[in-house]
């Protein structure tokens, strides 16, 4: 999986852009606040449907314009796929394939593979669970269409399952209503428990290989799912959990309050672990992710890295750098410092000026 090209207008800083990329490493310097990540953002955004950052569509959209378009050209197995999108501030962003506009922005997920690493990343281990349920459905969505659908599914349901007990003072049938919206919400809610568990026994496996790598230790890396719910008394505890739910008007039963805990040799490393497990824990991760999604695909995923290799020490600074093979790699940086020193191959170099981007070419 690679991106041959990419096409910015009124995305972000970038009023009109055109960027070739390497189908090995490319480099974007600069200072901070000039652009660097907004290009990453792109990337993911055409590969995911989504702001890595969690923003809306208006909020990328250019200071002062209606409308931001990004078009991509991807190459994946052999066979190009163009992507584009229209983020629009009143209206949902409008999407194509190869010309052809998509009804559903999830129809295109899992085309093109990536795979973002940033500093917040590094914070996964100690971050809330909402980050690392985001991790896990991030992964499965690109990989796992039947999860994709189950996920989209659940989270409907449990949203009008909760405007439904908002308006519990206004109405009379209430339990009958929720009793149909809970049988749906075990349904997709079971699919989702049982997928994960087995991408965690996977993730598990591979986390712990690369772990020991980068760690240089035998220490064993258990990761233990912490489901809210197992699925043999889901109906009962949903159940059970009713007059709460109604009392506090949300749903507090499933795989929505899932979270997953990380040990070392038995020790917690979320609570206990030094700052350095924790980014070792953190790194192996993301490495894990490629890997997953490298051996279900049969393809490996782009892999943006922002600003990630200035917040790691030189040990881990190596480890991913000797370890990207031949995955296509955008990064970002303040300067190149980082590869000089480790005598890294650049395939292509931009420098990145406030909205403006320059292919800097050795003499």
């Amino acid at each position: 999986m690679i991106i041959k090209y990419i096409e910015l207008s009124d995305f972000r800083n970038y009023e009109d852009i055109h960027i070739d990329f390497s189908d090995r490493t490319n480099i974007f310097f600069g200072d901070n606040a000039q652009g660097k990540t907004n290009i990453l953002e792109a990337v993911f955004l055409t590969g995911t449907t989504k702001s890595h950052k969690g923003s809306h569509d208006a909020d990328i959209i250019r200071f002062g314009k209606e409308y931001g378009v990004i078009r991509a050209l991807f190459e994946k197995s052999g066979v190009e796929y163009k992507i584009g999108i229209q983020l629009r501030k009143e209206k949902r962003k409008a999407i194509s394939l190869n010309g052809s506009p998509v009804k559903k922005a999830s129809d295109i997920l899992g085309i093109a593979n990536v795979v973002l690493f940033s500093p917040e990343d590094l914070s996964i281990i100690k971050s809330g669970p909402e980050k690392r349920r985001r991790f896990i459905d991030m992964t499965l969505c690109q990989i796992d269409k039947d999860y994709l659908f189950s996920l989209s599914s659940y989270n409907k349901i449990v949203n009008q399952r909760n405007k439904l007990l908002k308006s519990y003072d206004k109405r009379n049938d209430i339990s009958d209503t929720l009793d149909i919206w809970d049988d749906q919400l075990i349904d997709y809610g079971k699919r989702i428990i049982e997928r994960r568990s087995v991408f965690l026994n996977d993730l598990e496996r591979s986390v712990n290989e690369i772990h020991k790598s980068i760690s240089g230790s035998n220490d064993d890396l258990v990761i233990d799912y912490k489901k809210n719910v197992n699925e043999d008394d889901y109906k009962e505890k949903i159940r059970a959990r009713r007059d709460r739910d109604i009392i506090y008007k949300n749903t507090s039963t499933g795989p929505h309050r899932d979270d997953v805990e990380f040990r070392i040799n038995g020790i917690d490393v979320k609570k206990y672990g030094s700052q350095g497990q924790q980014r070792t824990v953190a790194l192996a991760l993301k490495m894990s992710e490629v890997n997953i999604i490298k051996d279900t695909v049969g393809d490996p995923p782009i892999l943006l890295l922002d600003d990630v290799l200035s917040e790691l020490d030189l040990k881990r600074q190596q480890y991913l750098l000797e370890n990207l093979g031949n995955i296509q790699t955008l990064i970002t940086c303040t300067g190149l410092d980082e590869f000089v020193n480790n005598r890294f191959e650049i395939n292509k170099c931009f420098k990145v000026t406030n909205g403006n981007i320059e292919e800097v070419k050795d003499e």
